[in-house]
């Protein structure tokens, strides 16, 4: 059985978390919510984060901060980006992914997340392991 994957979720409006939240554990993922950025970043720290999904705007430690935070501690980690703007290019993100709050549909957000996850752990076992190479080249 696949290890369950651990996704970071962050949003300041409480029923967006609790929607999402409900969404990603239905689909086999754990989750870890906050509806604060500071007290996501914490967690973050604590290790065992495969992904983050935020909102934009909140108050205190905001959406691009928080990413910015979290790529600073461990570059590889995926992150979306949710908001209502969907003027994204006046901040500064260093998201993999941007959505725009109620221009996607639930299944774009959950086939996002699971590109992301495999992008980050990379080609599969099989595909890895490459048949020996003749010592000389041309050698048969």
């Amino acid at each position: 059985m696949k290890p369950k994957r651990t996704i970071l979720c962050v949003d300041d409006n409480e029923q967006s978390l609790s929607h999402r939240k409900i969404m990603l554990e239905t689909r086999g993922y754990r989750v870890a919510s906050f509806s604060r950025g500071e007290e996501a970043l914490e967690r973050f720290k604590q290790g065992g984060i495969d992904l983050v999904v935020t909102d934009m705007a909140m108050p205190g430690l905001d959406g691009p901060q928080l990413i910015s935070a979290i790529k600073n501690l461990s570059p590889h980690t995926p992150a979306i980006l949710i908001s209502s703007k969907v003027r994204l290019y006046d901040h500064d993100s260093q998201a993999d992914v941007f959505l725009a709050r109620g221009m996607y549909a639930p299944a774009d957000l959950l086939e996002r997340i699971r590109i992301l996850l495999v992008r980050k752990r990379g080609p599969k076992r099989v595909q890895q392991c490459s048949p020996q190479l003749p010592s000389k080249i041309g050698a048969a």
